[in-house]
């Protein structure tokens, strides 16, 4: 082969390397974890991403869930502080608060003074649940510690992802890293559908221990908090605790009569109505509900 001839493959080859190279996936940007307090978990392609505004209430404008909002507070306090504490599931009526306490207590903790560094809070969607081992081991390298949080945790009949929460949660050789600690707020307690159960238990030759890998999954939380439908009391006082902290000018006669109203129109009585309400009361005053 003459000289020419190699360098002409040479040429070839360097140019067939640089169009490979332009089909590799890029490589995810390095996570700062001093960027920010609060990040969410791109499991494709692997990294967090910060979140430098949360969308969050403040932990006194939660209403009616008073005894499950001081234990969740404490066992965030006791794992902040470095001891033990325990995994929590959030579970009960839809609107009630669960996804709201934990940003408000993760943002009351922080802004406490009492601790020395900031505590993280990192979202994971349900649909990421099998990637939990990838994140753990780049948590499980770093000084802080960190709340992971899955909202709306739940599992069909054919999804079997539950498997490596199980795992991440308490199972595995090496467990939870102890700066790591998952909250999950569910409609349901065991977060399997209760028919999926109940097929489980009918069509088993041994109902109990057929049913057994999946209620086992909630056993992974040392703490279940219930959330309920509150009463009608309870729905004013979050009503009027809004229109209270956003300083919205209507009389209390009015404030009662429009909210209930409202409350009866969408067949439903909850912190999470009590805020559209606050919303679209707001916007009729023509404030802003910033701040």
């Amino acid at each position: 082969m003459t000289d020419s001839s190699l360098d002409s493959l040479n040429a070839k080859l360097d140019r067939l390397i640089e169009a490979v190279s332009r089909l590799a996936p890029p490589q995810p940007p390095k996570t700062d974890l001093s960027a920010a307090d609060c990040f969410v978990w791109q499991a494709d392609p692997g990294f967090l991403e910060p979140v430098h505004s949360v969308n969050r209430v403040e932990i006194g404008l939660i209403r009616g869930v008073d005894r499950v909002r001081d234990i969740l507070m404490e066992n965030t306090e006791r794992f902040t502080s470095g001891f033990p504490a325990n995994n929590v599931l959030l579970w009960g009526a839809r609107g009630m608060g669960k996804s709201s306490l934990v940003k408000a207590a993760h943002a009351a903790i922080n802004t406490s003074g009492k601790f020395e560094g900031p505590l993280k809070l990192i979202e994971i969607h349900r649909e990421d649940i099998d990637t939990l081992p990838m994140l753990l081991s780049i948590l499980k390298a770093s000084s802080y510690r960190f709340i992971l949080f899955c909202d709306d945790l739940s599992f069909d009949h054919d999804d079997t992802s539950y498997k490596s929460l199980k795992a991440a949660l308490e199972g595995g050789v090496e467990g939870r890293p102890d700066n790591v600690i998952f909250y999950a707020t569910s409609n349901r307690r065991h977060l399997l559908p209760r028919e999926m159960i109940d097929n489980e238990r009918s069509t088993a030759i041994n109902p109990s221990e057929a049913i057994e890998e999946k209620v086992s999954l909630s056993d992974r939380f040392g703490l279940w908090l219930g959330f309920h439908k509150c009463s009608q009391d309870d729905y004013l006082d979050m009503v009027e605790g809004y229109a209270r902290h956003h300083k919205l000018d209507v009389t209390p006669e009015t404030l009662r009569a429009e909210a209930l109203e409202w409350a009866t129109t969408r067949g439903s009585r909850s912190g999470r109505v009590a805020w559209q309400f606050t919303q679209d009361l707001a916007g009729k005053l023509g404030r802003s509900l910033d701040g």
